[in-house]
């Protein structure tokens, strides 16, 4: 590409092709190097001073480079892998773009007439191309940032056309007669209020129509009812202007009956508007019958950036209409040479990727949807939702489960006003679930372009609409069928977790000192919290002890070697003070883990009262022990008598008629709270370990666990692990071994016998090591009285 730059005449285009090339690579290049080098500029988000000397290029560069990639660190790995996607598919065709930018920088400041030429031969190119792409004849083009913008300035040709008076009188003949704008309201969100602002027309000048609710799709517009509203509009005195329709609704990319919605507006003189990604798919050899309706509408509206991977390209407004200074009083045509150069970077990448690669890009989109739906047919628990089989862009699709307990029929839930709490719930709870699936499956194959919508009849549903994202994110045939993988391994996981959800529920209200808290937004087995039994404390009090027990009890659940998740619950919107269990497998043990829970729980408060305790009980026993030594001491005197206690007198009677007296103490038992004599310490010559403290609370099910097998998992064994020929199943055989008396055989009494000699051998080798390191020797009786004897023998 250098070397064709050299060639150029203009010695300024080929600089500015070399420099926007530069600055490409260098934006391009800097991931390694964000990654081996630390954050220069700590303080890049907060504005400062323009320098005076100025910068060079690549300094700027260097600082745009770093605003882009600077919270790389902070970001989530979702939305980073989705960037890299979309830089490293910017490809060459983008690059073409992104010239066009700087190319019309550069033209606007030639002289006027050879501006003119030059914006009305790449106008006229442009527009010429997109009719004869899309099927459009006859049809002038407008060229708009904002894709909104484009309906707004039909809108006002269309008010110039019905309102002959409008352009003088203003809007004082709208007040006479008031326009109507009809949108469906499967139309995007906020559409017809954006419009209603723009224009300066009150919300009453905007009616939605309902989709259909009997027959046919539930995303298309009711043909019938819009007929009636029309005609009650028309005769109150009101003005049916335009008609908003979609070919391809931005939820579940369904298309209007258009034909029929063009017959609608002739028999009304209303103006039809159509918008939607299956606009794309006229440029096909082959399209549908509905979506070749579209090509006799008055205008359509064209995202070409995203169909075709173009960065920074504008938006196309196609439409029909006679009178060229009616479109320029409406906005549509201008006088000003560059506002024409909008086009250019449509104009310079059309001609980059040609006829050819635009219906390649296009067709390669269509057919990556269709091999997603083929491969869902074949899945179970997965309800799609598209309007035609055979060529449908955008496939939208949802995880669905058939409830035993009752029977559902399709479209139930819309007939009826007031629906039942419990079906309530298990759409809600089935929202989530896809909620979850959505966002699963956008991680883990970024390159898929999947994201999560909310319809109005079937609530949360994965939508993949590759027209609006392939051509960027360069998504392949082998990235869909990975995207069909990790939906085959998330569907056990959510129909095992949506079985499991009830049973844990029962199990969790069945245990003493645990609460089940119903959360219908969080995606898992459910939400549990223990109990703390509060023995007359303040609430303040209260809270922060339950706070307290229920974060120890997470991360000793945390640390349990399980395949299970345990959490805080979301970051907004979750109860505190819970524990929240994510998706679980068919081969759960609910019972063990809610037990698991209960104990855990329950040796965590005990722990904690045992502290809140140790410091009373220790105090006063402290002030016991004291008592009791001063006591001691009191009675010792006595025994000695009064002429012991003379210190030279006490010495020569001790020599003639030593005193001989056992030696008293207490110790502190922490698990009983009580003083205890040590005489049995010394006539044992072994430390007493006191009141056993209680054993610590353990499921009972971990302890018929199989080697390997992993916590709160059930033993699932096969038949080969059986005799073939035994003909009674494993619980028959536990039964009958608890109702009848155990017999052993002789080798069994052997081994019993050779078990417990072993047993008490290790017991007594625990003794005696216990006596050597607790009992001093030094301090014993018979060491004490053998230093006397040698004492009086010197």
């Amino acid at each position: 590409m250098d070397a064709s730059l050299e060639k150029m005449v203009d010695p300024t285009l080929a600089e500015m092709g070399k420099n926007l090339n530069e600055a490409m690579k260098m934006l391009e290049d800097n991931q390694r190097k964000e990654e081996e080098n630390e954050k220069r500029y700590t303080r890049k988000d907060i504005p400062g001073p323009l320098q005076g000397s100025g910068q060079d290029m690549v300094s700027i560069l260097q600082l745009v480079q770093n605003l882009m990639h600077g919270e790389e660190e902070e970001e989530s790995s979702q939305s980073y892998s989705v960037l890299a996607c979309r830089l490293q598919n910017v490809g060459e065709q983008g690059h073409m773009a992104l010239l066009g930018h700087s190319l019309a920088a550069y033209i606007s400041v030639l002289d006027r007439e050879r501006l003119r030429k030059l914006t009305t031969r790449i106008l006229s190119d442009t527009t010429l191309w997109l009719c004869r792409l899309f099927r459009y004849e006859n049809g002038s083009a407008y060229y708009h940032e904002d894709d909104r913008e484009g309906l707004l300035k039909i809108c006002r040709l269309v008010i110039h056309t019905r309102y002959e008076d409008y352009t003088v009188e203003g809007f004082n003949v709208l007040y006479t007669k008031q326009p109507v704008i009809y949108i469906s309201s499967a139309a995007r969100m906020g559409l017809g209020q954006a419009l209603c602002n723009q224009l300066g027309l009150p919300l009453s000048c905007m009616c939605r129509v309902p989709c259909n609710t009997m027959f046919g799709s539930q995303h298309q517009m009711d043909v019938a009812l819009l007929d009636r509203l029309i005609k009650d509009d028309a005769e109150s005195g009101k003005m049916p202007l335009l008609l908003v329709a979609n070919a391809g609704t931005p939820g579940a990319g369904h298309t209007d009956k258009l034909g029929r919605l063009k017959e609608l507006c002739e028999q009304y003189n209303m103006w039809l508007h159509v918008e939607g990604v299956n606009l794309a798919t006229l440029a096909l050899g082959y399209v549908s019958s509905s979506v070749l309706a579209a090509t006799k509408c008055d205008s359509m509206t064209l995202t070409l950036g995203s169909w075709l991977g173009l960065p920074a390209v504008p938006a196309v407004t196609l439409y029909r209409h006679e009178d060229p200074s009616l479109s320029l009083a409406a906005g549509l045509t201008s006088s000003q040479p560059v506002e024409k150069l909008r086009a250019l970077p449509l104009w310079l990448s059309l001609q980059y990727l040609g006829h050819d690669g635009i219906v390649e890009r296009i067709k390669h989109a269509s057919q990556l949807s269709q091999r997603l739906l083929e491969n869902l047919k074949n899945l179970d628990f997965i309800k799609t939702s598209v309007e035609d089989e055979l060529s449908s862009p955008v496939v939208v699709f949802r995880f669905f489960q058939e409830y035993a307990n009752r029977d559902q029929t399709p479209h139930a839930a819309p007939t009826s006003a007031i629906q039942h709490p419990i079906i309530s719930n298990e759409r809600h709870v089935c929202d989530t679930f896809n909620q979850w699936l959505g966002e699963q499956l956008a991680q883990l194959v970024p390159a898929s372009g999947v994201d999560v919508v909310e319809l109005e009849d079937e609530g949360t549903c994965v939508r993949f609409s590759p027209l609006m994202t392939s051509a960027v994110l360069g998504t392949e045939i082998q990235d869909v069928d990975q995207l069909v993988d990790c939906l085959k391994m998330k569907i056990p996981v959510l129909t095992s977790t949506l079985q499991l959800r009830e049973e844990f529920e029962q199990e969790v209200k069945r245990t003493v000192g645990l609460v089940y808290i119903e959360d219908l937004s969080w995606p898992g087995l459910g939400v549990v919290r223990y109990s703390y039994h509060s023995d007359g404390k303040n609430d303040d009090k209260q809270e922060k002890e339950l706070e307290k027990i229920n974060t120890e009890l997470l991360k000793k659940l945390n640390d349990l070697e399980s395949d299970l998740s345990f959490s805080l619950g979301p970051e907004f919107g979750g109860e505190k003070n819970c524990v929240y269990i994510g998706m679980v497998t068919e081969d759960l043990d609910v019972s063990e883990l809610v037990e698991t829970i209960a104990a855990t729980g329950r040796e965590i408060e005990e722990n904690s009262r045992l502290l809140e305790n140790m410091t009373e009980v220790v105090r006063k026993g402290i002030q016991e022990a004291q008592l009791q030594l001063q006591k001691a001491n009191e009675e010792r005197l006595l025994e000695e008598g009064l002429l012991r206690q003379i210190p030279v007198v006490s010495s020569v009677l001790n020599w003639f008629s030593p005193f001989q007296a056992s030696p008293k103490g207490r110790t502190f038992n922490l698990t009983a709270g009580s003083l205890e004599s040590t005489e049995s310490t010394y006539v044992s010559k072994a430390q007493g370990t006191g009141t056993t403290p209680p054993p610590t609370p353990t499921s009972s099910l971990a302890k018929q666990r199989l080697p390997g097998q992993k916590i709160f998992k059930r033993s699932l064994r096969s038949s080969d692990a059986f005799s073939e020929t035994s003909s009674i199943s494993h619980c028959d055989d536990l039964e009958k071994m608890e109702q009848r008396p155990p017999v052993l055989s002789p080798g069994h009494d052997q081994a019993r016998l050779e078990l417990g000699m072993k047993e008490q051998q290790q017991a007594a080798t625990l003794v005696t090591a216990a006596e050597r390191d607790t009992v001093p020797s030094d301090k014993s009786p018979s060491a004490c009285a053998q230093a006397e004897e040698q004492g009086s023998q010197r």
